[in-house]
């Protein structure tokens, strides 16, 4: 079995991301922790235990950072709805998060799995960040660090020059970038165009008749909206599931490569920019494996198998 610890700001993507990690047969999820982002970590906590109660996971949650290293909180409301979850307002889990902190955890389970934990990141990065200024030998022990997140070398989705996980704790994208760490870069751009499920799609998955193929398109009713009608997609952008999916089965990575990446933090019109040597002008050494493009067809299959199973 696979071991993944996965890090959250849980909302409407983020579910079916969690959905799919817990359907994979040879994946088992460590620890899911929660960290401020798309809504506040108290409501990311929530939104992550509905989601497992719904999976039948019994996988331990743990509350992370409340805010940006430096910056304020700002949420992704207007993408994720008031919850994070499309508005439903869904009722909280008969389960409760654990009481250890998110970052301690992080730290102990890769130094008790050294090489063998996948870390998949789907928001902020400020709880990694955090556990690798406390604990920085952990950068070489994790086998793989898939980050959602960034936008190479293309236009961004919160600004016009950034990804909205990177623009909001730029300083922690920066440190866990420079960090040594084996990070895979799954940005927000390979979930439009093609990747994106058109309506009949949406409602293929909804005639699955399970209970996570129904949450999984019911909470994200608000991100349809915002992704047609303000970033003018063809249909649902799922960013969130994309990276899951190169997690899951990295073979669907058709095009990639190893550049040095860097982010911006003092700018105020490109904060949190991810910005690729593509050409390698600075001639600075390699830091991030960049995912430039994926095989769609097969995106949609894993995430369909995933949402089938019962």
């Amino acid at each position: 079995m696979r071991k993944f610890l996965i890090d959250t700001d849980t909302a409407s993507d983020d579910a079916v991301a969690l959905i799919m990690a817990h359907r994979w047969t040879d994946v088992r999820v460590e620890a899911v922790t929660v960290v401020s982002g798309n809504v506040s970590v108290e409501q990311g906590t929530k939104n992550a235990l509905y989601t497992l109660e719904v999976c039948k996971a019994a996988t331990p949650v743990y509350i992370g950072c409340g805010k940006p290293i430096l910056r304020e909180c700002n949420y992704a409301h207007w993408f994720h709805g008031d919850d994070g979850m499309g508005n439903k307002h869904y009722p909280e889990a008969k389960s409760k998060p654990q009481t250890a902190h998110a970052v301690d955890v992080i730290i102990d389970t890769i130094k008790i799995n050294p090489g063998e934990i996948t870390l998949v990141t789907l928001g902020p990065l400020t709880n990694i960040a955090t556990a690798l200024l406390r604990a920085p030998e952990i950068a070489l022990l994790v086998q793989r660090c898939v980050i959602m997140g960034g936008a190479a070398n293309t236009v961004g989705n919160v600004t016009p020059a950034a990804e909205y996980n990177i623009w909001v704790d730029p300083e922690a994208a920066k440190i866990v970038f420079h960090s040594g760490m084996a990070c895979e870069m799954v940005g927000w751009e390979l979930s439009r165009h093609d990747a994106a499920l058109t309506s009949s799609e949406i409602e293929q998955v909804i005639n699955f008749g399970t209970e996570t193929a129904r949450l999984a398109m019911e909470c994200n009713i608000t991100a349809l909206d915002a992704s047609v009608n303000i970033q003018s997609a063809s249909g649902l952008m799922l960013p969130d599931p994309v990276a899951m999916a190169v997690a899951l089965e990295p073979d669907i990575v058709t095009r990639q490569g190893k550049y040095f990446v860097d982010v911006e933090t003092i700018s105020t019109l490109t904060r949190g920019a991810t910005v690729v040597d593509e050409l390698d002008v600075l001639r600075k050494t390699p830091n991030i494996n960049v995912i430039w493009s994926i095989n769609v067809p097969r995106w949609k299959e894993i995430l369909y198998c995933c949402l089938r199973s019962q």
